[in-house]
Parts: C-alpha cells; sequence; structure tokens
C-alpha cells in the first residue's frame, strides 16, 4: 500500500469534500486522516490516503481531473514513523494579534527543545478592546524536562499581556499550569 498525503485549495462552496472522497474512493484508497477547513473563502486543507500501490498513479490523475474545483498536490509520503520521544505537552497560548507572534511563539517552542507535532491558531474579537486577539493551541513533546518550564516562562515574556496555559500529558487535569 502506498500512502500519499494531498494538500487541497479552492474556492469554498457546498460538496467539494464529497467530490474529493468519490475519487479516493474509486481508486480503492483509503481516507485515513484529514484536517480540512475554510479560511478567507477558501476551502483548504490536508489529507492522508492509503491506496493500494497499483492504483496510486491513477488516482493521481483522477485526482487532476477535479483541477476547477480544488488545486489538489500529492506528495508520497514516507512510511509512517514512531512519535519523537519525550512527554507530550499541549500549549493553549492567547495573546494581542500581531505580525511575527508565530515566528515567536515557535522559536521559543523549537529553541527549547520541543518538537511541533501539531498547530493550529486562529484570530477572535477582543471584547473590551476592539482589537483582535490571537489564539493557538500547540501540541508537542519535551526531550527534557526543564524545557517545559521553561518554555512557559520564555511565552509569557513575548508579550506582557500574553497568557499561556500548559497540559501535560495531552490532557486536562491537575497537571495544568496557567501562566
Amino acid at each position: 500500500m502506498a500512502h500519499l498525503v494531498l494538500t487541497v485549495v479552492g474556492d469554498d462552496r457546498a460538496g467539494l469534500v464529497q467530490k474529493l472522497a468519490d475519487v479516493v474512493a474509486a481508486h480503492d484508497g483509503n481516507w485515513e486522516r484529514s484536517e480540512l477547513a475554510e479560511l478567507a473563502g477558501a476551502f483548504a486543507g490536508i489529507v492522508l490516503v492509503e491506496v493500494p500501490e497499483d492504483r496510486r498513479e491513477a488516482l493521481v490523475a483522477g485526482l487532476q481531473a477535479l483541477d476547477g474545483l480544488l488545486h489538489i498536490t500529492p506528495y508520497a509520503g514516507a512510511a509512517p514513523v514512531a512519535p519523537a520521544a519525550g512527554e507530550q505537552v499541549t500549549f493553549t497560548v492567547l495573546g494581542n494579534d500581531r505580525p511575527g507572534i508565530v515566528r515567536d511563539i515557535t522559536q521559543v517552542l523549537v529553541g527549547g527543545g520541543l518538537t511541533i507535532d501539531r498547530f493550529t491558531s486562529r484570530t477572535v474579537a477582543a471584547p473590551m478592546s476592539g482589537g483582535e486577539l490571537f489564539e493557538a493551541t500547540v501540541s508537542a513533546r519535551a526531550r527534557a524536562g526543564d524545557a517545559v518550564t521553561d518554555a512557559v516562562a520564555e511565552l509569557e515574556q513575548l508579550a506582557g499581556e500574553i497568557q499561556v496555559d500548559l497540559t501535560l500529558g495531552g490532557t486536562m487535569g491537575a497537571d495544568r499550569l496557567e501562566g
């Protein structure tokens, strides 16, 4: 079996996921995992599919037939790898939106020895100020125990108004720290 990672983008309209799923299924593919969303009027995402090796090229050709509805770029994914070693942590970062905030957050995490597994973000209206708030949820693995504490402290220093919630072990509960 072959794995393909598909990046998809197109003008948002009803039925796009169904058309994509139809092509995958028509080529005996299995839709394993996806992240899809509407962003600024565009429909975009990433999909992991598994397909019999002898059907891979036909699937790619079938996906190209969707051009005009969706722009799809297939990537022949490598064999799945085991998750990185280390403690699983989830950060939620909330602060005033500003240019460079994602760069600053990721520099702190990667510079502190954390490996980012998943990063989702959005902006929301700030109810009191009328501005925009930036919210990110980051799942990462920490190779060293002190890396998490150090990362929280550094994230909080990015701006006086940033808030960092941390969940250890990937679950909410008693191990949650708030900064």
